[in-house]
C-alpha cells in the first residue's frame, strides 16, 4: 500500500501511493495538516471511496503517476514507489520507496490498518496508515487517513487521497500509465471536486 498518509513524526524519505496501495500515498498524509491550506469543506459534497477493495489484489507494487505536491515527498526526484503486504495479523506493511537527487534510495516501512468505519462493513477502502514507531501506535494522531477514491476494475491503478483532499496520489502497476486511461480518471476526479491542475507529474521510474 505508493499506498498515500497525515502523521507530523515521519522520516527523511517523509508518504501514500499511497497509495494506495501509493504512491508513498500513506507515507506522507500529515496529521495536523493546516485547514487553511485545504479546500473549503463547506463547498464541497462529501468524498467518497470506492465501494470494496480486494486487499489481496491491492497488495504489491505501486508506481507514482501523480500527486499534489507536498514537503514530505519534496527530496524524491524519481522511482517513487510502494509495495503493500499483507501481514499474518490483519495488518499491511507498507514499504515507501524513492530516489534522491544523490542518487541514492531511501525507504521508509510502515503499517496500514482498516479504518475503524471498515473493520465492520469490510468493504476495505479506507485504512489508517502510520510511520511512527510501533511503541506509539496506540495514539490517534500518528495514524493518517488513507481512502481509495478510484480503482481500476483490473487493479491496474488507482487514486488515492483523504476526507479533506489536500492530498491525491494516482498510482499504477506500471511506471507509465496509458494516456487516455490517466485523462478519464482526471474528469472522474473533477467530478470529485479535486482541482487536478494542481497536480504535478512524478518523475518516472528509471529503466534498470
Amino acid at each position: 500500500m505508493t499506498i498515500i498518509p497525515k502523521s507530523t513524526i515521519s522520516t527523511s524519505v517523509g508518504l501514500l501511493f499511497i497509495a494506495a496501495i501509493g504512491f508513498f500515498f500513506a507515507t506522507y498524509h500529515a496529521k495536523a495538516a493546516s485547514a487553511a491550506d485545504a479546500p473549503d469543506a463547506k463547498q464541497l459534497k462529501p468524498l467518497q471511496s470506492v465501494a470494496r477493495v480486494d486487499l489481496k489484489r491491492y497488495v504489491g507494487k505501486w508506481h507514482q503517476i501523480a500527486l499534489f505536491p507536498n514537503r514530505f515527498q519534496a527530496q524524491c526526484i524519481s522511482d517513487t514507489t510502494a509495495t503493500y503486504r499483507q501481514l499474518d495479523d490483519g495488518q499491511i506493511e507498507v514499504k515507501n520507496r524513492c530516489k534522491l537527487t544523490d542518487g541514492k534510495f531511501e525507504e521508509v516501512i510502515g503499517s496500514a490498518k482498516l479504518a475503524p468505519m471498515n473493520a465492520a462493513d469490510m468493504t476495505n477502502a479506507k485504512l489508517k496508515v502510520r510511520f511512527a514507531p510501533v511503541w506509539l501506535s496506540w495514539l490517534p494522531m500518528v495514524w493518517g487517513d488513507y481512502w481509495v477514491i478510484d480503482l481500476d476494475a483490473d487493479y491496474q491503478y488507482v487514486a488515492v487521497s483523504e476526507p479533506s483532499r489536500k492530498f491525491l496520489w494516482i498510482l499504477s502497476r506500471t511506471p507509465v500509465m496509458e494516456p487516455a486511461k490517466f485523462a478519464a480518471l482526471l474528469e472522474r476526479l473533477r467530478m470529485m471536486d479535486f482541482d487536478t491542475a494542481k497536480l504535478v507529474a512524478a518523475a518516472p521510474t528509471e529503466a534498470k
